[in-house]
C-alpha cells in the first residue's frame, strides 16, 4: 500500500483506475478509512482516476500530536495532490471530509473541478457535546462509543439487512486511534462555516440521508441553497449515505462528477 509523506505527517492512499483519467479524491468519515470507498471506488476507477486516502490520525496514516484543524486537513489534501502530481481533481468527502472540502472550495478552488459535500453541516454539533465525547473516548476507548455511533450511521433495517457489511464498518471504528479521533474531533468542533460557505464558487452538489440524525437534511439544504448554482440530493439512509444507499450514491454522484 502506498504512502506519501510531507511535512509532519505519512498518509496512506490508493489510487485506481486509469492513469489519464479525471481524478475524483475520496475523503473518509470521523471513525473510518478510505475502505468506506470500497464500493464506489469499485465503480467510478472504471472512467476516473479514483485517488483515496485515509484521514491523517485514521487508518495506516500517522497519527500526529492533536488537536486538528479542518484547515489542517485541508492543506493534508493540497499537500499530497502536490506530491502525486495531480493539478486539479474533484473532491467528494463525507461528514469530516466533506467539511474539508468545505474548506479546499473556500481556499483552494483552483485545484477543484467539482465538489461534493456529503453528510456534513457548516457547523456540527456544539462545543459541549464533542467535549464530552473526547472525555468519554479518553476514558472508556473507542469499542465504548461504536455502538451508539453505528445507530447513527445505519438504519435499524440497513443494520439488519446488511450485518455484515455494518460488522466491518464498526471494525474500522473500533481500531481507529484514540488519540487520532480525539484530535480530529476538535477539528470538526472549532470548524464553523456558516458564514464563509456562500463563498465557494466550484460546481458543488450537496447530499443528506433522509434518517442522517447526526448531519440532518436541513443541513444539507443550507450548504446547497448557499453554495451558487449547488444541487441537493437526498438520499434514503442514516449518516453513512454511501453505504446505506449504495446504488444511488453511487449512480447519480458519479453521474454529476461526470458530467
Amino acid at each position: 500500500m502506498p504512502f506519501a509523506e510531507f511535512g509532519d505527517v505519512r498518509i496512506r492512499y490508493q489510487l485506481d483506475g486509469p492513469e489519464n483519467a479525471p481524478v475524483v479524491m475520496l475523503s473518509n468519515s470521523l471513525g473510518t478509512d478510505f475502505s468506506m470507498w470500497d464500493a464506489q471506488a469499485a465503480a467510478w476507477s472504471k472512467k476516473f482516476r479514483v485517488l483515496r486516502y485515509d484521514t491523517r490520525g485514521h487508518g495506516q496514516s500517522s497519527v500526529t500530536p492533536g488537536p486538528y484543524s479542518i484547515q489542517q486537513l485541508g492543506c493534508d489534501v493540497v499537500a499530497l495532490l502536490d506530491e502525486l502530481g495531480v493539478h486539479k481533481a474533484s473532491f467528494c468527502g463525507l461528514s469530516m471530509g466533506g467539511q474539508t472540502g468545505m474548506w479546499l472550495g473556500g481556499n483552494a478552488p483552483l485545484r477543484l473541478h467539482k465538489l461534493v459535500l456529503c453528510n456534513t453541516g457548516a457547523k456540527i454539533g456544539n462545543t459541549e457535546g464533542w467535549n464530552a465525547r473526547i472525555e468519554s473516548v479518553r476514558s472508556n476507548g473507542m469499542k465504548s462509543l461504536a455502538p451508539a455511533v453505528i445507530q447513527r450511521w445505519f438504519t435499524e433495517e440497513f443494520r439488519a439487512r446488511e450485518a455484515a457489511k455494518v460488522a466491518a464498518v464498526q471494525a474500522v471504528l473500533e481500531n481507529t486511534s484514540v488519540d487520532g479521533y480525539i484530535a480530529n474531533c476538535a477539528a470538526v468542533r472549532d470548524f464553523d462555516y456558516r458564514e464563509r460557505v456562500d463563498k465557494i464558487a466550484i460546481p458543488t452538489l450537496a447530499v443528506a440521508g433522509a434518517a442522517d440524525t447526526a448531519t440532518t437534511p436541513a443541513d444539507g439544504r443550507f450548504i446547497a441553497e448557499r453554495i451558487s448554482g449547488a444541487r441537493y440530493l437526498e438520499l434514503s439512509a442514516a449518516h453513512l449515505s454511501n453505504i446505506g444507499d449504495e446504488a444511488r450514491f453511487t449512480s447519480e454522484v458519479g453521474a454529476f462528477l461526470g458530467t
